[in-house]
């Protein structure tokens, strides 16, 4: 029999209004203690008058004690759940592009909290991030090869997010045989992913749309590419007419990556590599005279908690500042933060002083967010996390 998990006198505020999450203390731990649930466990979500609201699977030993999974109390968190839930997300994807590369399944924005799927052609990565999901490997396997017939599935289970969970890392392939390399194509350039032991799932696909901006500023230019991890930014900039891009990461394996990846263009000659702290290597280039037309910053994020905000915020405004200095006299800057605890004005605030700061003039003329592939959820403001502005610096 599934359990009940009762919610305190309005503590349904926020799902009324369409939020998936529930915290611990908006928990009625007297009627339903949390101790009596096990990690992952299906639970019917009720209103403090008894009211069934939502189905949820529980976790009593997270901050967010329960995630939503259906309005509806019939509803059962098995392959057809899931398999719906994939039909939709396909049909979205099926609409933005032609191929198929893209994230498929993001979390929240996409009714299934806690579930990462990023698609490259026949190989599927998938990140099951809480304990909710991890109890429903099998069935979220299931579904994927009814819908999209993948012939690898990976899981890439060594997120931060689990070990919130309380949850062991692993990273395992759980279908076929993964090729020596995996590829993906992004705006009309080709890249080979390090899906087992990259960042995340092996790529980043929500900054998509931002170097398509950014590549139609590109052609003859100079480029700088921080934090370039394979190259994403870089290798693409060159691909459409960069003069000369250099790519700054403290990563061997991933420029060596980088280096592939050019080849794979054929643009290594356009495409070189440094390895380093980005705040060191930032000074060194300085120091040596060297100038830049364009300069993309994508670090990780530098906030990850909220107690991360006021370091964080100078270590954004420190970056911003030292990238500036490299700038020619008509510069373009993309500054962007993966950060969901830095809000957009305060990116704003950074960018605005760092220009200041060189005594030289900004104009934002482009502001991005995450791709249409990493849906924002209306009702739950963490799912839209990534900002990128474009900046033209230049002198009076």
């Amino acid at each position: 029999m599934t359990q009940r998990l009762r919610l305190n006198k309005h503590a349904d505020r926020r799902l009324k209004a369409g939020h998936l999450w529930i915290y611990s203390n908006e928990v009625d731990i007297k009627e339903t203690p949390l101790k009596n649930f096990a990690a992952g466990e299906t639970a019917l979500v009720e209103a403090s008058n008894g009211k069934v609201m939502a189905v949820a699977y529980v976790n009593p030993h997270s901050l967010i004690a329960a995630r939503v999974m259906s309005r509806d109390p019939e509803m059962r968190l098995d392959r057809s759940l899931f398999v719906h839930r994939f039909n939709q997300a396909l049909a979205l994807r099926q609409r933005l592009y032609d191929q198929p590369y893209y994230r498929l399944i993001h979390g929240e924005g996409d009714l299934l909290p806690g579930l990462v799927v990023d698609r490259f052609g026949d190989v599927v990565v998938v990140q099951l991030n809480t304990a909710g999901m991890q109890a429903l490997a099998d069935e979220i396997v299931d579904a994927l090869e009814k819908v999209i017939k993948p012939e690898v599935i990976v899981f890439r289970n060594d997120t931060g997010g689990r070990r919130q969970e309380g949850l062991e890392a692993h990273v395992e392939v759980i279908k076929g045989v993964l090729p020596d390399e995996v590829l993906l194509e992004e705006n009309g350039a080709r890249f080979a992913v390090p899906v087992i032991n990259g960042q995340k799932t092996g790529w980043f696909f929500d900054h998509r749309v931002n170097r398509e901006w950014l590549n139609r500023q590109v052609s003859g230019k100079r480029v700088l590419d921080v934090f370039s991890y394979v190259g994403g930014w870089g290798v693409q900039a060159a691909v459409h007419g960069a003069k000369d891009v250099l790519c700054l990461d403290s990563s061997k394996t991933a420029l060596e990556q980088v280096a592939r990846n050019a080849e794979l263009n054929g643009v290594q000659e356009q495409v070189a590599v440094g390895e380093g702290d980005a705040f060191e290597a930032l000074a060194a280039l300085k120091a040596d005279g060297e100038q830049f037309d364009v300069i993309v910053l994508d670090p990780p994020a530098f906030i990850k908690k909220r107690k991360d905000i006021p370091n964080g915020e100078r270590a954004y405004a420190r970056l911003n500042r030292e990238a500036m200095r490299l700038l020619g006299r008509d510069g373009l800057l993309m500054s962007a933060s993966c950060s969901m605890h830095l809000a957009n004005d305060r990116l704003m605030d950074v960018v605005r002083g760092a220009v200041r700061h060189q005594d030289r003039q900004g104009q934002v003329i482009f502001q991005g967010h995450q791709g249409p592939d990493h849906p924002v959820h209306p009702a739950i403001p963490e799912t839209s996390y990534l900002k990128a502005l474009g900046v033209r610096v230049f002198r009076d």
